[in-house]
This record gives C-alpha cells, sequence and structure tokens, in this order.
C-alpha cells in the first residue's frame, strides 16, 4: 500500500458565508460560541438580513477544506459529497477542481449546503448549517470504488449526527485498505455523539485529530499530555492541536510538541483546524516523519489564519511550498 497517495474526503457539501460581528450579537441570536448549531435555509437568511457589511463566500466544509488543502500543495485529493442543482452547486464544482481536487459529488435537486460562520473580533468563528442537500446522502451512495487508490479516507465528525452514513463510509475505506482518519470537528459534536463516537474511533479509526474543547469532551482531561494519551488510546496516530501553543502528536509510546508557526495573532480562525489537518494528512501520506507532518500542519494553519475564510490565497501556499523545500521535502 506504500505507493498510494491519495487523501479521500467525506463530508457535507458546503459553501461558507462569512461575516463579522462581536459577542453581543451571538447572545441576540442564540448562537453557540465556538461551536456550530444545524438550522434551516431561511435561519441564515433571516440572520445574515441582520448583519452589517457584505459577507465574503468561499467554498467549505470540514472534509472539503482538508482536501482543498491537499490539493493545494501538490497531493492527489478527492472529495465525497452531495450537492445541490444551480449556481452554488456549479461553484462548489467548480472550486474543487481549480484547487487540485477530484469531485465525486452526487446531485440532488435541493439547494447546495451553506454555513454561515460568524467571526467575533477575537477571531473565533460560531456557526450555523443548513445541510441542504449533504443531508440527502445515502449510505447506498457510498461505494467501495471511490477509495479504491486511497492511502488515507478523512472523515468530518459531523457525520456522526447521521450513524448509518458513517459507518457505510468506515466500512467502505477499511475494505479499501486505507487508513482511517477522523476529525472530531467541535466540542458540541462530541458530547451528542459520545456512545457512536466511541465504537467508531474503537473498531475504525486509525488517526484522531482534535482540538482542547474536541479532547477534553472526549477524554475528560484538561491537561493537554493527559488528554493526548487518552486520545490515543484506541488509534495509531492523535494529534492534539492547541492553536498558538502548536500541536502534540502521539503514535504508539513516541511523541512529539510541534511549535506554532508566527506570533500567534489571527484575523479569522475559520479553517484553521481543517488546513492544519490538510498538511498533517498530506505529510503522512508522503511518509514524512511526525515532526514534519504537525509542522506542514501548523504552516497551513498559520496561513489560514491569516485571511478571512479557508482559503489560503496563492502568496501563502507559495511560503508554505517554500518552506517545505528548505527543508527537503
Amino acid at each position: 500500500m506504500d505507493h498510494r497517495k491519495t487523501i479521500v474526503g467525506v463530508g457535507s457539501a458546503l459553501v461558507d458565508i462569512l461575516v463579522h460581528a462581536d459577542d453581543a450579537f451571538l447572545s441576540e441570536i442564540g448562537a453557540v460560541k465556538g461551536g456550530m448549531i444545524y438550522v434551516e435555509k431561511d435561519h441564515i437568511e433571516k440572520t445574515l438580513a441582520r448583519v452589517s457589511g457584505r459577507p465574503a463566500v468561499v467554498p467549505g466544509g470540514s472534509a472539503c477544506n482538508t482536501v482543498v488543502g491537499v490539493g493545494r500543495l501538490g497531493g492527489k485529493a478527492r472529495f465525497v459529497g452531495k450537492r445541490g442543482k444551480g449556481k452554488m452547486g456549479d461553484f462548489f464544482e467548480n472550486a474543487l477542481r481549480a484547487s487540485n481536487v477530484d469531485p465525486r459529488l452526487f446531485r440532488s435537486e435541493g439547494s447546495t449546503g451553506r454555513v454561515l460562520s460568524i467571526i467575533t473580533p477575537d477571531a473565533e468563528r460560531s456557526m450555523f448549517t443548513f445541510l441542504g442537500a449533504a443531508a440527502e446522502t445515502r449510505p447506498e451512495d457510498i461505494r467501495p470504488d471511490l477509495f479504491a487508490d486511497a492511502a488515507i479516507v478523512h472523515i468530518e465528525g459531523y457525520l456522526l449526527f447521521n450513524p448509518e452514513l458513517i459507518l457505510a463510509a468506515l466500512k467502505a475505506a477499511k475494505s479499501s485498505g486505507a487508513r482511517v482518519s477522523l476529525d472530531l470537528a467541535s466540542f458540541n459534536v462530541v458530547e451528542q455523539s459520545r456512545e457512536l463516537l466511541a465504537e467508531v474511533v474503537r473498531d475504525y479509526v486509525d488517526i484522531l485529530i482534535a482540538n482542547e474543547d474536541e479532547a477534553r469532551a472526549y477524554t475528560g482531561e484538561s491537561e493537554p499530555l493527559v488528554a493526548l494519551r487518552g486520545l490515543s488510546q484506541d488509534v495509531n496516530v492523535a494529534a492534539l492541536k492547541l492553536g498558538p501553543r502548536g500541536s502534540l502528536i502521539c503514535r504508539g509510546s513516541q511523541w512529539v510538541a510541534v511549535p506554532a508557526e508566527g506570533d500567534g495573532r489571527a484575523v479569522d480562525t475559520t479553517g484553521a483546524g481543517d488546513l492544519w489537518a490538510a498538511g498533517f494528512l498530506f505529510g503522512l501520506a508522503e511518509g514524512y516523519p511526525l515532526e514534519k507532518c504537525g509542522a506542514l500542519g501548523s504552516a497551513c494553519g498559520y496561513e489560514v489564519c491569516r485571511v478571512v475564510g479557508a482559503s489560503i490565497p496563492e502568496e501563502g501556499w507559495q511560503r508554505i511550498r517554500n518552506a517545505m523545500e528548505k527543508t527537503g521535502k
């Protein structure tokens, strides 16, 4: 399996709508700061009507953001999900192709899903999600041939809210011989899916990725190294993202601490964890040592925090590639 390099993301095909507001506005509209709530499309439209300033619109979805990062790094990337009809669905698919991602998109007559990300002055993002067409993906849609050449299949934790679908994806990925990566996605996902999550991690997951809030919800531990040990209990590789303090990565009895890039200041944290995962998983697929994988994750996470939204501009990708070249990869 060493010849395999493709990283396949499985998740919700969503378009991100990004706006700025303060904490008082979050309280007024009932948002969970740093978390995510599922809503209907009209809720997003009504909330947008109360926001001043023009929103930014970019392709999104956690697993999608990650494989877009892999594609921009020069890796082989594929995304599996369901889009709706019309201009927003076309926008999403065309954006994947432009980022060197192979789109394997099922079609719906409904609306393409979207996420309203509200960015507060501390650069935190709080989300309202309308799944739209993404919610129509069926377990029978997930065929093993989608993963035939996959080194890693990366699944977003939000799919835990659809047990039949995530189990179908996990079984198909494992039957293909790929390693399975799971990003825990959000602390409220972990809290609401505890029983299924424990089963999924124990039976299917090889690579588990979490931030501090998610790790605390999963393990009950706040001290980073203790939480890392809890994350690594049933998997081959565990990664704990610590934001401006870098990351901790564990494989077996080996663990490494990786510093963050930059000065720790962020314009917007939208997509920071997803792009960290892009660099990290790209490194694993290429056979890099853990420190190198983590450093590449840090570089991608830093660059996306310098802009609004989860799309790193070309000059950011060039800085990442230059850094890779200096270290011999």
